[in-house]
């Protein structure tokens, strides 16, 4: 899993860094798996008081890896194990901070809504193509896209999935703060640190206290989400998509 992700603890911070820059850092089935381990582990830590998720490479994540995804359809860890990666980054204890320098496509995004800070550069786009693919929402985006912006804005988004510029993101409320891209990884580490200086019990009972009232929705969601999604991917439509992904070309549904 070395290969897969880069794993550094400095002081009491731990950064988690995606490790595909080639794949544009797109999630594979076992890079699911090891990204899940690696959280549960800073999260049991009890030198690590922040983690922070970034990327090697100019993408952030470009969402799942096609070729993974059609080779696993079917397998019944195809759903489960992607599953398992959500509830663990919607249920850590200690904060986390993203870190996004470009690219982030359907999960790339939808993993930002369970992050405590998101920090991006300003090169960095946005997209949710779930409908553009044949599928549906997930990631809990069903129900925290349309909190955060409303019903019309979350239709255009998750059903539309135009690609969409970091200070759209920001204004959205998808993300908090834009910098310039050179100055990235500095102020991300810079406001971690301030986090991590901050009392360590009251900031993970704070983070527990904001999410409360609604986890157990979410977990509920997340679950219905992923059903559906799982159903949608032996869809014609889904294969039509797919197929047409992995061509090079766009997706024809006029026979739908």
């Amino acid at each position: 899993m070395s290969e897969l992700l880069s794993i550094t603890t400095r002081g009491h911070v731990c950064q988690i860094r995606l490790n595909r820059p080639e794949k544009k850092n797109a999630l594979t089935l076992p890079l699911y798996e090891g990204l899940t381990a690696a959280l549960l582990s800073a999260d049991e830590n009890p030198d690590v008081r922040v983690i922070v998720l970034g990327s090697t490479g100019d993408s952030f994540c470009s969402g799942n890896d096609i070729a993974d995804f059609i080779a696993a359809a079917g397998r019944p860890d195809a759903v489960k194990i992607p599953l398992q990666f959500l509830h663990t980054i919607a249920s850590l204890k200690k904060p986390v901070i993203a870190v996004v320098p470009g690219a982030a496509v359907g999960i790339g995004t939808t993993l930002l809504l369970h992050c405590d800070l998101v920090i991006a550069s300003d090169q960095a786009r946005f997209q949710l193509p779930f409908a553009r693919l044949g599928l549906v929402p997930e990631g809990g985006s069903s129900l925290l896209i349309p909190q955060l912006v409303g019903h019309r804005r979350a239709f255009e988004l998750l059903v539309m999935g135009e690609s969409f510029s970091a200070a759209t993101a920001r204004d959205l409320g998808l993300i908090n703060q834009v910098v310039m891209h050179h100055s990235l990884e500095d102020l991300a580490m810079l406001q971690a640190e301030k986090l991590a200086g901050l009392a360590p019990e009251a900031v993970r009972q704070s983070k527990a206290m904001l999410r409360s009232y609604t986890q157990s929705q979410l977990e509920e969601v997340m679950m219905a989400e992923v059903e559906q999604f799982a159903a949608r991917l032996g869809s014609a439509e889904a294969a039509e998509a797919l197929q047409a992904f992995m061509e090079k070309r766009e997706a024809d549904f006029s026979r739908f």
